[in-house]
Protein backbone atom coordinates (compact mmCIF):
# COMPACT_ATOMS: atom_id res chain seq x y z
CA UNK A 1 0.00 0.00 0.00
CA UNK A 2 3.23 2.36 1.23
CA UNK A 3 4.45 1.93 -2.64
CA UNK A 4 1.22 2.55 -4.08
CA UNK A 5 0.68 6.52 -2.05
CA UNK A 6 4.33 7.14 -2.70
CA UNK A 7 4.21 6.21 -6.87
CA UNK A 8 4.11 9.70 -8.51
CA UNK A 9 1.13 10.17 -10.51
CA UNK A 10 2.25 9.74 -14.08
CA UNK A 11 3.25 5.95 -12.84
CA UNK A 12 0.08 5.80 -11.86
CA UNK A 13 -1.54 6.18 -14.70
CA UNK A 14 0.75 4.42 -16.80
CA UNK A 15 -0.22 1.33 -14.56
CA UNK A 16 -3.96 2.35 -14.95
CA UNK A 17 -3.51 1.66 -18.64
CA UNK A 18 -1.61 -0.56 -18.59
CA UNK A 19 -4.69 -2.91 -16.75
CA UNK A 20 -7.24 -1.29 -18.59
CA UNK A 21 -5.81 -2.76 -21.76
CA UNK A 22 -5.52 -5.96 -19.99
CA UNK A 23 -8.88 -6.17 -19.22
CA UNK A 24 -9.23 -5.50 -22.68
CA UNK A 25 -7.42 -8.07 -24.10
CA UNK A 26 -8.98 -10.87 -21.22
CA UNK A 27 -12.67 -9.51 -22.06
CA UNK A 28 -11.46 -10.79 -26.42
CA UNK A 29 -10.53 -13.84 -24.91
CA UNK A 30 -13.33 -14.75 -22.85
CA UNK A 31 -15.49 -13.61 -25.80
CA UNK A 32 -13.41 -15.59 -27.97
CA UNK A 33 -13.81 -19.11 -25.71
CA UNK A 34 -17.45 -18.49 -25.42
CA UNK A 35 -17.16 -18.95 -29.43
CA UNK A 36 -15.66 -21.66 -29.27
CA UNK A 37 -17.75 -23.45 -26.64
CA UNK A 38 -21.33 -22.46 -28.66
CA UNK A 39 -20.27 -22.20 -32.18
CA UNK A 40 -19.53 -24.83 -34.93
CA UNK A 41 -16.41 -24.50 -36.60
CA UNK A 42 -17.60 -25.26 -39.99
CA UNK A 43 -20.86 -23.47 -40.25
CA UNK A 44 -22.01 -19.68 -39.40
CA UNK A 45 -24.41 -22.03 -36.40
CA UNK A 46 -24.59 -22.45 -33.43
CA UNK A 47 -23.16 -25.92 -31.71
CA UNK A 48 -25.46 -28.43 -29.76
CA UNK A 49 -24.06 -26.68 -26.36
CA UNK A 50 -25.11 -23.19 -27.40
CA UNK A 51 -28.79 -24.48 -29.02
CA UNK A 52 -29.20 -26.43 -25.59
CA UNK A 53 -28.81 -22.63 -23.78
CA UNK A 54 -31.53 -21.60 -26.26
CA UNK A 55 -34.06 -23.95 -25.94
CA UNK A 56 -33.72 -23.75 -21.93
CA UNK A 57 -34.57 -19.89 -22.35
CA UNK A 58 -37.34 -20.81 -24.27
CA UNK A 59 -38.55 -23.42 -21.93
CA UNK A 60 -38.30 -20.22 -19.55
CA UNK A 61 -39.95 -17.87 -21.57
CA UNK A 62 -42.76 -20.56 -22.12
CA UNK A 63 -42.92 -21.24 -18.37
CA UNK A 64 -43.58 -17.79 -17.24
CA UNK A 65 -45.03 -16.18 -20.07
CA UNK A 66 -46.94 -18.57 -22.36
CA UNK A 67 -44.85 -17.73 -25.33
CA UNK A 68 -44.64 -21.41 -26.97
CA UNK A 69 -42.63 -22.78 -29.54
CA UNK A 70 -41.00 -26.04 -31.01
CA UNK A 71 -38.38 -27.66 -31.77
CA UNK A 72 -37.52 -28.82 -35.16
CA UNK A 73 -34.97 -31.79 -35.74
CA UNK A 74 -33.04 -32.11 -39.00
CA UNK A 75 -31.36 -35.17 -40.19
CA UNK A 76 -29.57 -34.23 -43.87
CA UNK A 77 -29.55 -37.89 -45.68
CA UNK A 78 -27.11 -39.81 -47.18
CA UNK A 79 -24.39 -37.26 -46.46
CA UNK A 80 -21.80 -40.62 -45.53
CA UNK A 81 -22.66 -41.37 -49.42
CA UNK A 82 -21.82 -37.72 -50.17
CA UNK A 83 -18.80 -38.10 -48.42
CA UNK A 84 -17.25 -41.79 -49.58
CA UNK A 85 -18.01 -40.92 -53.12
CA UNK A 86 -17.37 -36.94 -53.44
CA UNK A 87 -14.64 -36.72 -50.31
CA UNK A 88 -15.20 -34.98 -47.58
CA UNK A 89 -14.82 -31.26 -49.37
CA UNK A 90 -18.44 -32.45 -50.46
CA UNK A 91 -20.07 -33.29 -47.71
CA UNK A 92 -18.51 -30.40 -45.61
CA UNK A 93 -19.98 -28.19 -48.34
CA UNK A 94 -23.34 -29.90 -48.64
CA UNK A 95 -23.42 -29.20 -44.73
CA UNK A 96 -23.06 -25.57 -45.48
CA UNK A 97 -24.90 -25.38 -48.19
CA UNK A 98 -27.57 -26.69 -45.85
CA UNK A 99 -27.05 -24.32 -43.05
CA UNK A 100 -27.43 -21.34 -45.43
CA UNK A 101 -31.19 -22.77 -46.92
CA UNK A 102 -32.04 -23.28 -43.10
CA UNK A 103 -31.02 -20.14 -42.21
CA UNK A 104 -32.70 -18.52 -45.42
CA UNK A 105 -35.64 -20.81 -44.12
CA UNK A 106 -37.25 -19.54 -41.04
CA UNK A 107 -37.61 -16.09 -39.41
CA UNK A 108 -34.89 -14.31 -38.07
CA UNK A 109 -36.30 -14.54 -34.64
CA UNK A 110 -35.59 -18.20 -34.66
CA UNK A 111 -32.66 -19.94 -34.17
CA UNK A 112 -30.66 -22.62 -35.94
CA UNK A 113 -27.85 -24.73 -35.23
CA UNK A 114 -25.47 -27.90 -35.97
CA UNK A 115 -25.96 -30.46 -33.64
CA UNK A 116 -22.83 -32.35 -35.00
CA UNK A 117 -22.65 -34.61 -38.14
CA UNK A 118 -25.33 -34.05 -40.57
CA UNK A 119 -27.99 -33.30 -38.05
CA UNK A 120 -29.19 -29.55 -37.63
CA UNK A 121 -31.94 -27.85 -34.86
CA UNK A 122 -34.00 -25.33 -35.27
CA UNK A 123 -36.13 -23.17 -32.60
CA UNK A 124 -39.42 -21.82 -33.81
CA UNK A 125 -40.49 -19.05 -31.34
CA UNK A 126 -44.40 -18.34 -30.72
CA UNK A 127 -45.14 -21.64 -32.99
CA UNK A 128 -47.82 -23.66 -32.90
CA UNK A 129 -47.85 -27.60 -33.95
CA UNK A 130 -49.25 -26.31 -37.60
CA UNK A 131 -46.86 -23.35 -37.89
CA UNK A 132 -44.26 -25.99 -36.96
CA UNK A 133 -45.36 -28.62 -39.46
CA UNK A 134 -45.88 -26.36 -42.08
CA UNK A 135 -42.39 -24.70 -41.70
CA UNK A 136 -41.01 -28.06 -41.67
CA UNK A 137 -42.68 -29.26 -44.96
CA UNK A 138 -41.23 -26.27 -46.24
CA UNK A 139 -37.88 -26.88 -45.66
CA UNK A 140 -37.84 -30.39 -46.40
CA UNK A 141 -39.02 -29.23 -49.66
CA UNK A 142 -36.51 -26.12 -50.29
CA UNK A 143 -33.82 -28.98 -49.38
CA UNK A 144 -34.74 -31.33 -51.57
CA UNK A 145 -35.55 -28.96 -54.62
CA UNK A 146 -32.31 -27.13 -54.36
CA UNK A 147 -29.45 -27.58 -56.67
CA UNK A 148 -26.35 -28.41 -55.17
CA UNK A 149 -23.18 -29.39 -56.98
CA UNK A 150 -19.85 -30.15 -56.15
CA UNK A 151 -16.78 -30.27 -58.61
CA UNK A 152 -19.34 -30.38 -61.25
CA UNK A 153 -21.43 -33.25 -60.32
CA UNK A 154 -25.15 -32.54 -59.47
CA UNK A 155 -25.44 -34.04 -55.62
CA UNK A 156 -28.82 -34.42 -54.59
CA UNK A 157 -29.84 -33.65 -50.90
CA UNK A 158 -33.12 -34.18 -48.78
CA UNK A 159 -33.66 -34.13 -45.28
CA UNK A 160 -35.99 -35.71 -42.77
CA UNK A 161 -37.80 -33.63 -39.63
CA UNK A 162 -38.75 -34.58 -36.58
CA UNK A 163 -41.15 -31.69 -34.63
CA UNK A 164 -41.23 -31.06 -30.77
CA UNK A 165 -43.85 -28.76 -29.19
CA UNK A 166 -42.36 -27.16 -26.31
CA UNK A 167 -44.83 -27.01 -23.68
CA UNK A 168 -44.79 -25.76 -20.09
CA UNK A 169 -42.80 -27.90 -17.26
CA UNK A 170 -40.39 -29.58 -20.08
CA UNK A 171 -37.11 -30.16 -19.64
CA UNK A 172 -34.45 -29.59 -22.39
CA UNK A 173 -33.38 -33.02 -22.66
CA UNK A 174 -37.28 -34.32 -22.93
CA UNK A 175 -37.91 -31.75 -25.51
CA UNK A 176 -34.40 -33.24 -27.67
CA UNK A 177 -35.86 -36.51 -27.03
CA UNK A 178 -39.55 -36.14 -28.59
CA UNK A 179 -37.79 -33.92 -31.41
CA UNK A 180 -35.54 -36.74 -31.88
CA UNK A 181 -37.81 -39.60 -32.20
CA UNK A 182 -39.82 -37.29 -34.15
CA UNK A 183 -37.07 -37.46 -36.79
CA UNK A 184 -36.50 -41.03 -36.63
CA UNK A 185 -40.36 -41.56 -37.32
CA UNK A 186 -40.43 -39.84 -40.18
CA UNK A 187 -37.25 -41.36 -41.84
CA UNK A 188 -39.20 -44.44 -41.16
CA UNK A 189 -42.11 -43.51 -42.74
CA UNK A 190 -40.67 -42.20 -45.86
Amino acid sequence: MADVLSADPKSLLDEIGRLRAEVVGLRAQIEDLDRLAHYDSLVPLLNRRGFVRQLEKLIDRTNRYGDGGAMLFIDVDGLKMVNDSFGHHAGDAALVHVAKLLLGGVRQSDCVARFGGDEFAILLERTDADQASDTAARLVDLIAGTDFGHDGHAIPLSAAIGIAIIEPGDLAEQVLIRADRAMYEEKAAA
